[in-house]
């Protein structure tokens, strides 16, 4: 059950709100700002209702205070007033209110207003779920790679760059952004030996090595949401080459997804510029140069011209992840 709590220095008001709203929530009451601040600190309250003329510290002050203290400013708040003048709602909104509902208050219309604020909350608590299970799942692709974790959110950002020059709208690159570091989650299925190996695999262990993108995909596709949906596609063809010579199914050109296109991109850029037991790390210089040369092999050529003239923002985004890492 969903948790209110409503603040106002009028007891009529307290019970006028408390009999519209106390069947379908838990609810607290507060007649003044000190215990509504105190309140909101110890219930958490999923949301507060909030009056802005009370003796004392008013309406506005306990908005500020709240949005100022990490414990609650998440909350959202909804003022509940008979101030109806634009002066006093824009600094009800500016002091971080997401509401604004004027006295006498309408039962069906104030039942309406807190079902939205809650789903939007309810939505937001979602999300944060899905990116810490997104973080879960990069970290866990490379816990026993000698990748270090700073690679996938680097080639992330890489990607994010390389789609929006690609003309992807804003939220799809976003998505793709979150997606990418989920590319190797199949690493999870292969053995310590063959990922630790400081030397080239054996062709039998490349074999082996193979698999991770069919593994990932196998993971990843459990989930049907659209970011999962893009982490599989991308889990699973993002070792696919244009010229068909790539793995697990041989796909070239447009048939290869072209998040999978600019992902395997991004991805082959960061590891050359990347120290690795086995190798020291590229100069951007030297990486550019070998990813022109696999322009119509390896890489889709659209992306390459693309990635060479966002190079300026790629720099940027290594160097801004160098300074991270120090």
């Amino acid at each position: 059950m969903k948790k209110i709590l409503i603040v106002d220095d009028e007891p009529h008001n307290l019970l006028l709100l408390r009999h519209i709203l106390n069947e379908p929530y838990q609810l607290t009451l507060a007649l003044n700002g000190e215990q509504a601040l105190e309140l909101a600190i110890r219930d958490r309250p999923d949301l507060v209702l909030l009056d802005i003329m009370m003796p004392g510290m008013d309406g506005y002050e306990v908005c500020e205070r709240l949005k100022a203290n990490p414990v609650t400013r998440e909350i959202p708040v909804i003022f509940i007033t008979a101030l109806s003048g634009a002066a006093e709602e824009s600094k009800a909104f500016d002091a971080g209110a997401v509401d604004y509902v004027l006295k006498p208050v309408s039962s069906p219309v104030m039942l309406r207003r807190i079902q939205t604020h809650l789903s939007l909350v309810r939505a937001k608590e979602l999300e944060d779920s899905q990116r810490e299970a997104i973080f879960m799942l990069g970290e866990a692709g490379h816990y026993n790679d000698t990748d270090t974790g700073m690679h996938i959110w680097r080639m992330a950002a890489y990607a994010r760059a390389l789609a929006d020059a690609a003309g992807w709208s804003e939220h799809m690159a976003e998505w793709l952004e979150l997606a990418a570091p989920m590319h190797d989650t199949g690493k999870i299925g292969i053995p310590d030996d063959i990922l630790k190996a400081p030397r080239k695999l054996t062709a039998e262990e490349w074999e082996i090595m193979r698999t991770h993108s069919r593994i990932g995909y196998q993971i990843l596709s459990k989930s049907d949401t659209p970011i999962f949906t893009m982490a599989a596609e991308i889990a699973l063809h993002h070792h696919e080459k244009w010229d068909g010579s790539g793995y697990p199914s041989g796909l070239a050109k447009r048939a290869i997804p072209e998040s999978a296109r600019i992902i395997a991109l991004a991805d082959v850029f960061d590891a050359l510029t990347m120290k690795r037991p086995y190798k020291e790390p590229w100069t951007i210089p030297e990486a550019v140069a070998e990813i022109q040369k696999s322009a119509g092999s390896h890489f889709d050529p659209r992306l390459v011209k693309l990635f060479e003239e966002i190079l300026p923002r790629i720099i940027q985004l290594n160097e801004e992840w160098g300074k991270k890492a120090t």
